[in-house]
């Protein structure tokens, strides 16, 4: 008798396990820019797709050019049935670490979505901390739609981020790179020090910051 009982009870649990992973709904796909810069904040962006309406292009934001960024960038905020782009600062990043101010980024992106997606997507190999279901896609960004347009999202953001405060700080050429560690980045940080931007614990800065003291 036991072994009849349990052997009808394990159909149904696989069935609500089924149930649970593969449930029906909305879904958003999840990236972020800015992990690899010297400064500035990282940026994440959340955005759920329209099937009706089927956006042409979509990749891996870093396999587009700038100017065909812009051009999804604008289709993407009309098209998807919404989206949300958010950020840590770089004193976030500098308290908490890059990583889990990424996963801060993301987390605040996906809470500002207007729909509650049932499931996210993340590029990568890590996932913040949800309270929907979450997959980590590695290389989603050039696989999964939602994921590129969330990349798309993120990268323009903080591309139009560093344009303007090259502005503010000529002398870095932010514009150019982006806050990345070129040479000409870390020629301009040896000749006039680090500004408010920087991330102080970020080895090239930090050497910066010690030579200067």
């Amino acid at each position: 008798m036991p072994s009849k009982k349990s052997s009808k009870v394990r159909p149904q649990l696989a069935q609500q396990v089924a149930f649970v992973w593969d449930l029906p709904g909305l879904v958003a796909g999840v990236d972020e820019a800015g992990r690899g810069p010297l400064a500035g904040p990282v940026v994440a962006a959340a955005v759920i797709l329209d099937d009706l309406k089927p956006i042409r292009g979509l990749d891996d934001s870093k396999k587009l050019t700038a100017r065909r960024r812009e051009q999804l960038y604008d289709e993407i905020r009309a098209k998807a049935l919404c989206c949300s782009v958010a950020q840590a600062s770089v004193l976030e990043i500098d308290t908490l670490n890059i990583l889990q101010a990424t996963l801060l980024a993301m987390r605040r992106a996906v809470a500002g979505l207007r729909l509650k997606p049932s499931k996210v997507l993340v590029d990568g190999n890590q996932l913040p901390v949800l309270d929907v279901l979450a997959e980590a896609i590695v290389k989603g960004d050039a696989t999964v739609p939602a994921i590129s347009a969330a990349s798309i999202l993120a990268k323009v953001t903080r591309d139009r981020w560093c344009a303007q405060l090259d502005q503010q700080y000529p002398q870095y050429g932010f514009a150019a790179h982006k806050g990345y560690g070129t040479s000409e980045h870390l020629a301009a940080l040896r000749a006039h020090g680090v500004c408010p931007e920087h991330r102080k614990t970020f080895a090239p800065v930090t050497q910066v910051l010690g030579r200067n003291q």
